[in-house]
């Protein structure tokens, strides 16, 4: 991840207290992986009850996408949670946009967060 780049997506999540922004969407042979940033970072899982996420999406071409897991941590200068999160099968060779719904667990409440975003497919 280049964090100079312009992000993909940015969208307040938990309440408004916190803002992710997706960096890459990267393809695999199996599945595809979502790269981002959280500002600031997500409490410490030591100290507190951990953030849980879970994703699922759709593309438009009408295929469904399951979380396969993910991981994330704090930055080494503390500034930010970096992470990311699979989702299953692999994103149709067709498909241009996939909407995607991240719903952050925490403290035993649900808080979606909805994203939209252009696959390598999208036309120009």
């Amino acid at each position: 991840m280049k964090p100079h780049r312009t992000p993909l997506a940015k969208v307040k999540i938990l309440n408004g207290t916190h803002e992710l922004s997706v960096h890459d969407l990267k393809r695999r042979d199996d599945s595809f992986t979502l790269h981002y940033t959280i500002t600031p970072p997500l409490p410490d899982a030591a100290d507190h009850t951990p953030v849980l996420l879970a994703l699922d999406a759709m593309d438009d071409v009408g295929n469904e996408y399951f979380d396969w897991g993910g991981a994330y941590g704090a930055a080494p200068d503390g500034t930010h949670t970096s992470g990311s999160i699979t989702a299953q099968p692999a994103l149709a060779a067709k498909a241009c946009e996939v909407r995607i719904r991240i719903d952050f667990l925490c403290g035993g409440q649900e808080h979606p967060c909805h994203l939209m975003l252009r696959t390598s497919a999208a036309r120009a």
